[in-house]
């Protein structure tokens, strides 16, 4: 899967992941196809018009920069990227604000859902919320009377 909507913009989306969620730096080959594979199923139910919006944003961040920095977005230093991704999500324009809000949850999302950083940040959440979760043992369990008072169990 990886590839489809991402190919023209990689080198985009990679640098405003890195500068959204600096930890992307470290990912190797595998851990970027991952990342891409996910934010690529995430576009995949998505209408072709957003799917083309995205690539447009994308291609608007890369050029922005030319005019005052005089480099694209993926060939700047951190710092500069950094100004430019907080102008735009403080934009006036409100399409600059969405698409750059778009971008970064894209970002979390390929990022934050991959299992071996869930693992890492030992994130627990199951599909069964709560009933899965062990409840602590012990004097640490707080019981509410029925008069509105808590008491220890």
């Amino acid at each position: 899967m990886s590839g489809l909507v991402l190919t023209p913009v990689r080198a985009t989306f990679r640098a405003v992941a890195e500068t959204v969620v600096p930890e992307t730096a470290t990912l190797d080959a595998d851990g970027w196809r991952e990342m891409h594979d996910l934010v690529e199923g995430a576009l995949s139910s998505r209408p072709e018009s957003v799917r083309r919006q995205l690539v447009t944003f994308l291609r608007l961040v890369e050029y922005l920069p030319v005019a005052r920095h005089f480099h694209r977005f993926s060939r700047l230093a951190p710092a500069s990227r950094t100004e430019v991704l907080s102008r735009l999500e403080r934009s006036g324009r409100l399409v600059l604000r969405r698409g750059m809000w778009g971008v970064r949850t894209l970002v979390f999302l390929g990022y934050y859902t991959r299992p071996a950083v869930q693992e890492a940040l030992g994130y627990r959440a199951h599909r069964d919320g709560w009933s899965t979760r062990r409840a602590p043992a012990g004097p640490d369990i707080v019981a509410i009377d029925t008069d509105g008072g808590a008491r220890g169990s």
